[in-house]
């Protein structure tokens, strides 16, 4: 019922271990069953029409249906395409997206069926790191398949998501540095443990807001859904695929959601504690109610996934590099640096107030530096844009005169 320590890792009975980690793989498809249907009814109210309402109670039961339907399909082989990686790259897609969520803390330590083990099937001293790499090998899936369907057009979408996955994994990996910074830990129970009084996303309010933007450029989402681009690229890089193949890229995506939002939580939401003010109540951070805490906060983020999809357009491919190359990276970058700063004075027995001066110095210089860039975008445009003639913005045909008009 306590903080886990590294300690209690690794002495788990094998019956126990299983038992964990088909919990966590019954979860992640249970989630993925409901975020689908959810998506679609949020999607439906938002847009002013209904969502799923014909398959079961209140449409309750049409993600079922839609994969059981998609396991009936006929699984077709298109001619050309490299037989072996064709098949394999659903898998290496799949796998990865549902490896990382083993060092996600879903909460403290539990008694199950009389053994003392924490809600976290392990943990490791890099295990941050873990999950990036882990979650950087699922790309190689959606590029395989784009190059082993011998088509164009998945070939494009392959090597876009490269590219995406490449910019934003950088950008999202900076934003931990900082977190790492004021746990003193790459551990993801230890850097629970160390927002047991103050979440991280209050202290790193930047990290946390290039993390959002990164995770859903991680995970092809809405609006940087460029490796997939309907109206360029046909399907993108899963368009020769089908039946359960093509579900399989489908189940990857929205693991892949729930990781990162997992991992959102863990790093910047306290992970499974209670929020204020019912962190106050006695037992709120004990037992199994943190899962609950936990959950909705995951739950969270994925309906900020499902906002975004049904509001914002998708982004042109070259905003989309800018976005992550010109802004998101160098804002981590500066913020690390302040952060270290800010840390390293500390240390030094400095007053609290100096470190919210250092803070404010590194917004005070976002905000002269966001004028300075707008200006000059501004500049450019006027500079670009040709002199309007004398006689109007607009051309002008002569008016004929009264005369000529009544013969």
């Amino acid at each position: 019922m306590t903080q886990p320590d590294p300690q209690v890792f690794g002495h788990d009975p094998l019956w126990l271990i299983l038992v964990k980690a088909v919990a966590i793989f019954a979860f992640l498809l249970l989630t993925v069953l409901v975020a689908i249907l959810i998506e679609r009814k949020i999607l439906g109210r938002m847009q002013m029409r209904f969502g799923p309402n014909r398959v079961g109670p209140a449409g309750l039961l049409q993600s079922l249906a839609d994969g059981v339907k998609l396991a009936l399909k006929e699984g077709l082989v298109p001619a050309g395409v490299d037989k072996p990686i064709y098949l394999l790259a659903p898998i290496i897609a799949v796998i990865p997206a549902i490896m990382a969520f083993a060092v996600i803390p879903l909460g403290p330590v539990v008694s199950v069926f009389g053994h003392h083990t924490p809600l976290q099937l392990t943990d490791l001293p890099v295990a941050v790191l873990y999950v990036l790499a882990v979650t950087s090998i699922g790309v190689y899936g959606i590029v395989l398949a784009g190059w082993s369907s011998g088509s164009t057009y998945p070939l494009l979408g392959g090597l876009r998501s490269t590219a995406q996955v490449i910019s934003y994994e950088i950008a999202m990996a900076l934003t931990f540095v900082s977190v790492f910074l004021y746990a003193g830990t790459m551990s993801t129970s230890g850097i629970v443990a160390a927002q047991n009084h103050t979440w991280f996303v209050f202290l790193l309010l930047p990290s946390f807001l290039v993390y959002v933007t990164a995770m859903v450029g991680e995970t092809n989402r809405a609006p940087f859904d460029l490796p997939e681009a309907e109206g360029e690229l046909v399907g993108g890089f899963h368009t020769e695929y089908s039946s359960l193949k093509f579900a399989m890229f489908m189940l990857a995506e929205y693991v892949n959601m729930t990781t990162v939002s997992a991992l959102a939580a863990t790093m910047f939401l306290g992970g499974w504690h209670a929020p204020w003010p019912i962190s106050l109540i006695d037992g709120a951070n004990s037992g199994w109610w943190p899962l609950i805490w936990f959950v909705a906060k995951v739950w969270t983020f994925l309906f900020l996934y499902f906002w975004l999809r049904a509001t914002l357009p998708r982004m042109r491919y070259d905003q989309f590099m800018a976005l992550g190359w010109r802004l998101l990276i160098p804002l981590s970058l500066a913020w690390i640096l302040t952060v270290a700063i800010a840390k390293n004075v500390r240390s030094t027995g400095a007053e609290p107030w100096v470190t919210v001066v250092i803070y404010g110095a590194f917004t005070g210089a976002l905000i002269v530096g966001a004028a300075v860039w707008n200006a000059r975008r501004h500049h450019r445009r006027r500079a670009a844009t040709p002199p309007l003639p004398d006689d109007g913005p607009f051309p002008v045909p002569p008016i004929p005169s009264k005369e000529n008009a009544r013969v």
